[in-house]
């Protein structure tokens, strides 16, 4: 198997959870949760857009750029809705070696 390093992730996740308590004025970090969930939602929807807007150009490092603006701003919703990574690791791991097509039929199936 590749080493992602996702635990990059991990190390991330938990600084977030650390800013969580600094000064606004003084950390990005604590200014995107200090505005709560709303906020922070609004900027990931932002940084979404920059990252097909990457993708579709053909600078690859511009497009790891965006990403790791999107998994930074992913990681502080997360943070800001206390959802643990760990939570979301599990349900990706839950769902590992499902067809894709039938893990939405049955997400589809579960809103009905």
């Amino acid at each position: 198997m590749t080493n992602h390093r996702l635990e990059v992730l991990g190390a991330l996740a938990d600084e977030i959870a650390a800013r969580r308590s600094a000064a606004p004025d003084q950390s990005y970090t604590a200014k995107l949760l200090s505005g709560g969930a709303e906020t922070c939602a609004r900027k990931l929807g932002e940084e979404a857009i920059e990252t097909v807007l990457a993708a579709m150009s053909d600078d690859g490092r511009h497009l790891a750029s965006e990403s790791a603006d999107l998994l930074y701003h992913l990681l502080v919703l997360l943070e800001a809705r206390q959802v643990p990574l760990a939570d979301v690791m599990a349900e990706l791991a839950r769902r590992q070696g499902v067809s894709g097509l039938a893990e939405k039929a049955a997400r589809a199936g579960d809103r009905g």
